[in-house]
């Protein structure tokens, strides 16, 4: 029997890519790089190799479990575990890890958010089998972490203890999005890494982790031991959902646990998270614009345009802006200005829910 699975988050908005990326049909549904398979597809292809089809199992919303069976129909309907709320990560992973321990309570367990980019797919399978190899004997918790290239905000930072030769370190702190000044000193210290959110272990280990850390999140959760793959399990999610509180697995579990790793990583990660994460990703032309629909540009450079093939967009004199129109929504932002989105999209509400 193979042990190996992994839980793939797919339930977020992702608010920050609005109007690209809405309540109905978020980001992670959508071909955002134009490969001709969304981020939910890219996700599951990457760990082709590692585990078996049958061994995948995604966390999502339950308004989107039809487009989890539209992108992946290889999956069962066991498969695709629907949240009735969102309640951030440590409920969504608490969740499926209860379930996978039902199942086989030798499982080792890779937790990856469905929207993440991975340039180097090949780096990233022999990081994943490196801290799978160090999960499987040991009860430990770990977690990718990647070499900072500037002091971002945006991002977690874990420190480690430097011990040479060691692939996998001991976790010394973990700090939750810093200001700049202190993101600045992480990075000039040289003893940070920028926390991936994609996380390995075994179930013994992690199922420990929340006995210990969140003992009422292992209460609610282990109590659904016998609805877990029977026509109960809805009903039981349904009411576990309602009893759990909204807290990420990291200020639940990695920043209190005394048995966390990092493994340093750099296989061309970028969280997408915003509209000018997806423009450093992406290909540029001579004018270092990303183009993405059917566009004329002239004296305009440093953009990210985004717009619907059928329609002609012409732009003159524009520089470092996020053009991007998606089912009746058109925004134009500097790209520097890209935290103003999410007061667009509350603004957008207050005018009527289509336009989110």
């Amino acid at each position: 029997m193979n042990h190996t699975y992994v839980i793939i988050m797919a339930g977020g908005v992702g608010t920050r890519f609005w109007p690209f990326s809405r309540t109905s049909y978020p980001k992670q549904f959508h071909d955002v790089l134009g490969t001709g398979r969304t981020l939910l597809q890219q996700t599951a292809d990457r760990f082709d190799g590692i585990c078996p089809p049958e061994n995948i199992f995604i966390v999502t919303s339950a308004l989107y479990k039809d487009l989890c069976k539209q992108q992946l129909p290889q999956l069962t309907d066991d498969q695709i575990l629907c949240e009735p709320v969102a309640r951030n990560t440590a409920p969504c992973i608490a969740y499926a890890c209860y379930k996978i321990a039902q199942k086989d309570p030798e499982a080792n367990i890779v937790v990856a958010p469905a929207d993440h980019i991975i340039l180097k797919e090949e780096e990233f399978k022999r990081t994943i089998r490196t801290a799978l190899d160090a999960t499987k004997d040991q009860d430990i918790l770990v977690t990718l972490g990647i070499q900072p290239s500037r002091p971002d905000t945006g991002y977690g930072y874990i420190q480690y203890i430097p011990e040479a030769g060691e692939t996998i370190k001991k976790v010394k702190t973990f700090t939750e999005k810093p200001h700049l000044e202190l993101a600045q000193q992480f990075v000039d210290s040289g003893e940070f890494v920028w926390n991936a959110g994609i996380f390995v272990w075994n179930v013994r280990a992690i199922n420990k982790a929340f006995s210990e850390h969140l003992s009422e999140v292992a209460e609610i959760f282990e109590e659904g031991k016998d609805a877990y793959y029977t026509n109960q399990e809805e009903a039981f999610i349904d009411k576990a959902y309602s009893l759990t509180k909204n807290i990420s697995i990291d200020n639940g579990v990695m920043e209190k646990a005394g048995n966390v790793y990092v493994v340093l990583s750099d296989f061309g990660w970028s969280d997408l998270g915003t509209w000018k994460s997806l423009y450093e990703v992406s290909d540029k032309n001579a004018d270092q614009n990303v183009v993405d629909g059917h566009v004329m540009l002239y004296d305009t450079k440093n953009c990210i345009i985004k717009t619907p093939k059928d329609r002609l967009v012409a732009i003159n004199g524009l520089d470092g802006f996020i053009v991007a129109e998606y089912d009746n929504v058109l925004m134009i932002c500097r790209k520097e200005d890209e935290q103003k989105v999410k007061a667009f999209v509350a603004d957008a509400k207050e005018q009527g829910a289509e336009f989110v």
